[in-house]
């Protein structure tokens, strides 16, 4: 779960650390008290979840209300065009009107999951306000990293090490470390998949600040944060896998064209690979799971379906726990209740695997019982549509 900055920056003035003073405006009604109130120099950010607002023109400066006001009005209810490719992203439906703040310094700090070495990882690095990437690829030797153990904690030496390579003068090093340490806590008491302040500023007598945050809380933790999950916006490109989640169908969307439909995690990634080894492109990770529950493959049809880009389906079933003729069935009341025109290559052996194919050819569908036989009739009929 992406939370919006000024979510996150909500979740880091609790826990004590400073961030600039800021309203959330969702319309222009209260703009010029709000400017009045901040000093008049001020800062009007997009809410959206998109990275790379700044680039994109969703961070603008303003001196004064009526040019607040106008940078306001340019972002409210239009979609952010996206850098990189030039397309119309997200929707603004706020903005954060800040104070603007007088840097010193600017000093990019992370913290996210290392899969390496199964341990948190905090980064920092002296080019503060350029993304992450950018310094992997161009400086890499600019982002020190500390790897504490997560039993033990973050420790006073991993704090010293990001510290000292900063050149920062040893007085600050204590408001540092209480910055620091407060931010792991939060990545660690919140089961957040990253906490970014990009930048970490030092400003004119402020001492440390947090100007930008970017917090990511992990989806299977949700359940312990109930106040979170009220507040959640799901980006446009989200909404299939979330509504897929809360189904309890595990699904991701991808870029090809043939959907595929199958029950087992693994299963479903081997189909995916065979669906490329013959030239196919697939257009998403479905698993059904191992209930018998033709509820499920109902609800799997339906999220398939709201994708405009495929021009085939693929239902692969090995029958074990998941039955083959409730699959079946599922699939019966699916098309009774939304006919699909789109072809189909059903595999179905296992479990129940003749009741299934009986109901299946029963609706005019065959079925196969071989993955190679399968998935040689998907590339024909693939192949077909493509001419």
């Amino acid at each position: 779960m992406k939370l919006l900055e000024y979510q996150a920056k909500n979740i880091l003035s609790e826990y004590g650390i400073p961030v600039p003073r800021g309203v959330l405006l969702k319309g222009l009604s209260e703009i010029e008290n709000v400017v009045a109130r901040l000093g008049g120099r001020v800062v009007v950010k997009a809410q959206v979840l998109a990275g790379g607002r700044g680039k994109s023109g969703g961070v603008l400066t303003a001196e004064g209300c009526e040019a607040a006001r106008k940078a306001a009005s340019g972002l409210l209810g239009e979609r952010l065009v996206t850098y990189q490719t030039n397309a119309a992203g997200e929707m603004v439906n706020s903005v954060l009107i800040e104070e603007q703040v007088d840097i010193q310094r600017e000093i990019y700090f992370g913290i996210t999951y290392d899969r390496e070495t199964q341990r948190p990882v905090l980064m920092i690095s002296e080019e503060g306000g350029v993304e992450i990437e950018e310094i992997a690829v161009k400086n890499p030797g600019k982002i020190i990293k500390v790897w504490p153990d997560p039993l033990t904690g973050l420790q006073d030496h991993h704090v010293r090490a990001l510290f000292k390579p900063l050149g920062l003068s040893k007085s600050l090093f204590g408001e540092f470390m209480s910055f620091v340490k407060k931010l792991y806590a939060i990545y660690m008491e919140k089961d957040a998949a990253m906490v970014e302040i990009n930048p970490m500023i030092i400003a004119s007598g402020k001492g440390f600040m947090a100007l930008d945050a970017k917090v990511i809380i992990d989806d299977n933790a949700l359940f312990r944060c109930p106040a979170l999950v009220e507040i959640r916006k799901v980006p446009d490109d989200e909404k299939q896998e979330v509504d897929a989640r809360e189904k309890g169908l595990s699904f991701v969307s991808l870029d090809g064209d043939v959907a595929c439909m199958v029950n087992g995690a693994g299963l479903a990634m081997a189909t995916m690979d065979i669906i490329k080894h013959y030239g196919m492109e697939p257009a998403n990770f479905l698993d059904i799971g191992g209930s018998s529950n033709p509820q499920k493959v109902i609800e799997a049809l339906d999220i398939i379906m709201k994708n405009p880009k495929i021009k085939l389906i693929f239902i692969n079933v090995f029958g074990g726990i998941t039955r083959c003729d409730d699959v079946a069935n599922g699939f019966k009341k699916a098309l009774k209740e939304r006919p699909i025109d789109i072809p189909m290559v059903i595999r179905l052996t296992g479990t129940n695997e003749e009741e299934g194919r009986k109901i299946l050819e029963e609706i005019g569908y065959g079925t196969y019982t071989g993955l190679e036989e399968s998935i040689i009739r998907l590339s024909e009929t693939y192949k077909a549509l493509k001419r």
